[in-house]
């Protein structure tokens, strides 16, 4: 197996300060060099004046309560919602960009920079009068560079059809993940990533010795903590990805900027390749069970904000870092269910709203073309049964055993000294199952999926829906599984003991099938999202200039109140 990806650990390994020398015989070096630049990153910078961005806080107001309606419809983790909110601005106004009647679409402002980090300080996404303005023309330079990169792409003849249109999300993720580390960069949330690669990848081994090259492997471990310890997407770790590979492709020189452009489509199927490698499951298994470690590291650091100075004192003394590892702990377990609950609630809110989108734009329609008609009954199941489904199953989530302290314990405590036994994971092909074995697995699993699928349609059926609406409901309860599924391995965050009941086995038969195809189809939910295409197209941009409008009155009555004295 061989990477396009050219990892290089030398970037991750660098340290930023010295470590004492009683701290190197105690720390393994990623821990030392991670203690160490946490405290660089929250020991306050001596600085001078600093002009910051500033919007008004009505106008504001409005905004933020149309981000957190934005919120619901787009159905996105907190942790994408700054990305997101990137992303629909530059797509508003660069649409002319891959549009054949730009002479409609042609909306983009020479101030795009600043209006878009505006937008993003009344959307709340960033804090109002905390921005530089500096900040201003870096975005800028990076707004261009895509630019340059759109429209050199538009001469390629694979940018065409539905590949231009994928091609040019893709393009807009990347800058979006751009523009956000330039503004809100995850400094802690970087360092910690750093330390789990280095460490997993070191006891990852590769068996036999040959069947993944240590680039690779590297490259792997990198891809599967993202997607663990934090839950991020595929956009950004391709971003992480490329400037890995490409060191200077945040700031390339005018030939190495032509060089990016040529070969777009070719760094493009390099990320496919690499996020769908063979063996990523491998590297994802591995880290899903270490990652409870690095997430409490990271809540012990966030204690020591104020005071860094105490941080190594407290990792040093192993009793001390027991009573605040299970004091974090304590306080993870506390608020699992109720964070569960905030996940379940958004995700049933953004199901219902599409189950009445579905219903009024889609179904509706087609029952009249189809001379079909939907009893009053029918139509509170067709909308609220979804809804209900997808609640039930979030709550059935468990919190983890009563014996899983203990080994969170151990297991962090082998991450972190180095006088500590350390588990080796390996990484080898997968065992291939005899033919005959493969055969009766898939016909068993093919015949889970059909029998849960009948007996949802049967359901739908008996309340009286027609067949149209009945096959499209039958997928959104596919996507809610999907969603569950999703929501039940966050909950893992806490879990480092593999130790599944007869009930899960049970509940897994049924629910994986039906889970991949709601994979399938929330993919495709996400590519034509009709609610979110009405909001792009016919609400938000005549919102953002009310928002705007409303802005410049504010200002001027202020200005006009200023001259009465």
């Amino acid at each position: 197996m061989r990477s396009s990806i050219i990892y290089n650990p030398g970037k991750i390994q660098e340290p930023e300060a010295v470590s004492p020398a009683f701290q190197e015989d105690i720390f393994l070096e990623p821990i030392s060099n991670l203690l160490d630049k946490y405290k660089d990153i929250v020991t306050p910078k001596i600085t001078g004046d600093i002009s910051t961005i500033h919007v008004d806080e009505i106008a504001s107001k409005l905004a933020n309560f149309y981000e957190k309606i934005r919120k619901i419809i787009d159905w996105k983790e907190d942790n994408l919602l700054i990305r997101s909110a990137i992303q629909r601005i530059l797509k508003r106004n660069l649409i002319a960009e891959i549009s054949v009647i730009k002479f409609i679409f042609n909306n983009k402002p020479d101030n795009l920079s600043e209006s878009l980090i505006s937008e993003l300080i009344r959307g709340g996404h960033l804090k109002n009068d905390q921005i530089p303005r500096s900040k201003i023309p870096l975005v800028e330079k990076i707004i261009n560079k895509y630019l340059v990169f759109l429209k050199n792409a538009s001469s390629d003849t694979l940018f065409a059809g539905k590949n231009k249109i994928n091609f040019f999300n893709w393009i807009m993720e990347i800058a979006a993940c751009e523009i956000e580390d330039t503004l809100s960069p995850p400094r802690k949330e970087n360092i910690l990533i750093e330390a789990m690669t280095i460490l997993v990848n070191d006891r990852a081994k590769s068996i036999p010795s040959d069947f993944i090259s240590d680039q690779d492997k590297m490259a792997q471990t990198y891809i599967a903590v993202h997607r663990t310890l934090f839950h991020l997407d595929d956009a950004i770790i391709s971003y992480r990805l490329i400037k890995l590979k490409y060191p200077n492709w945040l700031q390339p020189s005018a030939d190495e900027l032509n060089d990016y452009s040529s070969k777009l489509f070719q760094i493009w199927n390099e990320m496919k390749n690499e996020l769908n490698s063979n063996v990523s499951k491998q590297f994802f298994n591995i880290c899903e069970n270490v990652d409870t470690v690095f997430t409490l590291i990271g809540d012990v650091l966030d204690n020591f904000q104020k005071d860094p100075d105490q941080l190594i004192q407290t990792f040093s003394q192993k009793d001390k870092f027991r009573e605040i590892i299970i004091e974090n702990y304590n306080k993870r377990i506390k608020t699992l269910k109720k964070r569960l609950f905030k996940i379940s609630a958004f995700s049933t809110l953004s199901v219902l709203v599409g189950n009445l989108a579905m219903y009024f734009f889609v179904e509706v329609p087609l029952a009249i073309f189809l001379y079909e008609r939907i009893s009053f009954f029918a139509m509170i199941v067709d909308i609220l049964l979804p809804s209900v489904f997808m609640f039930s199953l979030v709550s059935i989530i468990r919190p983890p055993s009563k014996t899983n302290l203990e080994s969170v314990i151990e297991l962090t405590n082998s991450f972190v000294y180095k006088k500590e036994n350390r588990r080796i994971y390996e990484i080898k092909p997968t065992k291939k199952s005899k033919p005959l074995t493969l055969f009766l697995i898939m016909i068993l699993y093919l015949i889970a999926g059909l029998v849960f699928f009948g007996f949802i349609g049967k359901m739908f059926l008996i309340s009286g829906l027609p067949i149209t609406s009945v096959v499209l409901n039958t997928l959104m309860i596919a996507i809610n599984v999907f969603a569950a599924l999703a929501i039940r391995n966050k909950a893992r965050e806490l879990t480092v003991e593999d130790k599944g009941t007869l009930w899960e086995f049970l509940l897994d038969i049924i629910s994986i099938p039906v889970a991949q195809v709601g994979s399938w189809f929330a993919q495709k939910w996400k590519e034509y999202n009709i609610i979110s295409v009405f909001f792009n197209a016919f609400i938000e941009m005549p919102f953002i200039t009310v928002v705007s409008f409303v802005e410049e009155w504010s200002t001027f009555l202020k200005e006009k109140k200023g001259n009465i004295h």
